[in-house]
């Protein structure tokens, strides 16, 4: 079915700059939305949801079956691709034409008044959202992929929160767990040079938590290197069982001390941003080296459960 466009036809994009996937891949059959469908207003209260969904169904992308979102592009005979994989096509994946380069100004329309479910809909995610909305919550859904906590960008794992513990315990074995409420996180050779983490894990409470010491070249207003040490304290759970606990954690030395109070974070939300919101232990090599013996930093960790009435809503 043709759909509607708002100008002549362009050409499609080069070809060779593109990826290739195959247009065999995929035999779902595409609809475009035409003019005369925006006229019709969606019916109201009991048949509202059916509309959504019907009209949904419109917008699933036929190669990713994802919800495609504004702009559309189609191509000649009407049909759709989404912006994620049109970059990667050669031709239409669902007639074999010319790539999708025609704006389609009534399917734009239309998806103004449409709500879109979360793309972890599978995940347990039940919200909907405009189409707008839809993408900033998506960066932010608890029910997103999790993935490895562990600091660097190395290990490029990503599963559900089920699975972390077991992707820990089997591809990052050096990793040192600590049973108790209180434990020493040692942070070893803390005098080596450039950006260095240093990990270990702590089991109380039924919960794992991840204890990361970072160390940063930070350079200051005058242009001037200093290197940084962070102390995160991270529960390899949910943001709502993060609230549920508050830890402490302490530097000391002769008639010294340096401390940090504060609720852990959800590995959700991830160790850079906890040290950009300054959310953690912070103090620069010369405090660490009033604190630190023969190079290595022993930092006191004390977690503590909250009763269910103190903890935030």
């Amino acid at each position: 079915m043709s759909g509607y466009s708002s100008h002549s036809h362009s050409p499609p994009p080069d070809a060779d700059k593109v990826h290739e996937i195959r247009c065999e891949s995929s035999g779902k059959r595409s609809q475009a939305i035409t003019a005369s469908q925006i006229q019709s207003p969606i019916a109201p209260s009991s048949s509202l949801n059916t509309s959504n969904s019907e009209l949904l169904s419109t917008y699933e992308c036929p190669v990713c079956t994802d919800y495609m979102l504004p702009p559309y592009l189609q191509c000649q005979s009407g049909h759709l691709v989404c912006g994620n994989c049109r970059p990667k096509v050669t031709c239409c994946p669902t007639c074999r034409g010319p790539v999708p380069s025609i704006r389609n100004l009534a399917m734009e329309r239309i998806a103004q008044t449409l709500m879109f479910p979360c793309k972890y809909v599978q995940s347990g995610c039940k919200s909907t959202f405009g189409a707008q909305e839809k993408v900033e919550h998506e960066e932010h859904c608890e029910h997103r992929p999790y993935t490895c906590p562990c600091p660097g960008a190395a290990c490029k794992w990503a599963g559900t929160l089920s699975q972390v513990m077991n992707h820990l315990l089997r591809c990052h074995k050096s990793i040192t767990t600590l049973q108790g409420e209180d434990i020493v996180f040692l942070a070893t050779d803390i005098n080596l040079p450039g950006a260095v983490d240093w990990v270990m894990m702590q089991n109380c409470f039924g919960f794992y938590f991840m204890l990361v010491l970072e160390k940063q070249d930070k350079t200051d207003s005058g242009n001037s290197n200093q290197q940084m040490f962070y102390a995160v304290v991270q529960l390899i759970g949910a943001k709502q069982d993060a609230q549920n606990f508050i830890y402490r954690l302490e530097l000391s030395s002769k008639r010294r001390r340096l401390s940090f109070e504060g609720q852990p974070r959800s590995i959700h939300e991830g160790v850079a941003a906890t040290i950009a919101q300054s959310d953690c232990l912070t103090f620069d090599t010369n405090q660490a080296q009033l604190f630190s013996e023969n190079g290595n930093l022993g930092i006191n960790v004390t977690i503590q459960q909250i009763p269910p009435q103190e903890s935030s809503p």
